[in-house]
């Protein structure tokens, strides 16, 4: 259940969520388990890997490295089979920590869609929304693109996390451009660093009026977000995601925006040389200065130096 503006009437979520408990247990002399996270599947993970042993668990996005990651053989992490479990071992990931870790490329080369959900489960970003109904049958309404980050040390301001923030537009928008895709739906997530504790995550987006996969529109979108969201503090982990999204039958023109065709073309230039000579054979500027991450992390495999 979403408990979400529950709070003036029964109290915070925890408060509502053993009361609930307390009157199971007082009526039908029942003991019952609870697991509580700001999405179905974090809630869902909180009740089967600790709720059931102590009762109750609450799991925040800071929780998913330490009590997720950890978490092997694969088949304990729900939505993934033996079978599943087989072909990740095949790939070098015994671990819920390796699967985050992966290249996000390579696990949509090998799976398609279920890898894109593997890959975003492993970091506890789920968008489905509670009475949504699940099919096996994923199709363009339910795909999405995204990619989220666990920064090497806390961005203290907003200038350091949107340098980080456009890398990661770009990765984005270009796997969306490479598929044929457009989205609707911009979705920006930050976590704090373990140290802020008065400042509560976010994870929040914003539906525009004509679907993009443009780097830069995409951007802005996440930097309206970021200033509307922000608490300034130092920030650990940022994620990006764009859903919602429609096939690429054409491309419209704007008399307003005169230089859009001219984003479009040069968007899908820049990806075929990044695709011919490899990611960092072109890079935006922001990516050679001290907070840019782009140079660093393409010399990691699953996460780990070669």
């Amino acid at each position: 259940m979403d408990l979400t503006g529950c709070e003036n009437m029964w109290g915070d979520v925890e408060t509502i969520a053993k009361a609930i408990q307390d009157a199971i247990y007082q009526q039908f002399k029942i003991h019952s388990s609870v697991g509580m996270g700001p999405n179905i599947l974090v809630a869902k993970l909180a009740l089967d890997i600790e709720g059931k042993k102590t009762g109750f668990a609450r799991w925040t996005y800071w929780d998913i490295p330490n009590k997720l990651w950890k978490v092997s053989p694969l088949s304990e992490m729900w939505g993934i089979g033996q079978r599943m479990e087989k072909k990740l071992n095949a790939m070098g990931i015994y671990r819920v920590g390796d699967l985050a870790n992966a290249k996000l490329s390579e696990l949509e080369k090998k799976f398609g869609i279920m890898g894109n959900q593997l890959y975003y489960h492993a970091w506890g970003i789920d968008l489905s929304e509670i009475g949504e109904k699940k099919s096996t049958n994923m199709n363009a309404r339910n795909l999405s693109f995204g990619k989220s980050q666990m920064l090497m040390h806390d961005y203290k301001g907003r200038r350091e996390i949107l340098v980080v923030l456009l890398e990661m537009c770009e990765d984005v928008a270009k796997r969306a451009r490479e598929k044929g895709y457009s989205a609707r739906t911009i979705s920006l997530g930050l976590a704090y660093s373990r140290h802020v504790t008065m400042v509560e995550n976010f994870y929040r987006s914003r539906t525009i009026e004509e679907p993009t996969n443009d780097t830069m529109l995409i951007y802005n979108v996440c930097k309206e977000l970021l200033d509307e969201f922000f608490g300034g503090e130092p920030a650990r982990q940022l994620s990006v995601r764009i859903s919602n999204v429609s096939k690429e039958h054409g491309f419209q023109l704007d008399l307003f925006d005169p230089a859009k065709a001219k984003r479009h073309h040069l968007a899908r230039t820049m990806d075929s040389i990044r695709d011919r000579f490899g990611q960092t054979s072109l890079l935006r500027a922001v990516s050679y200065t001290k907070d840019g991450t782009a140079i660093s992390r393409s010399k990691l495999v699953a996460g780990h130096l070669e």
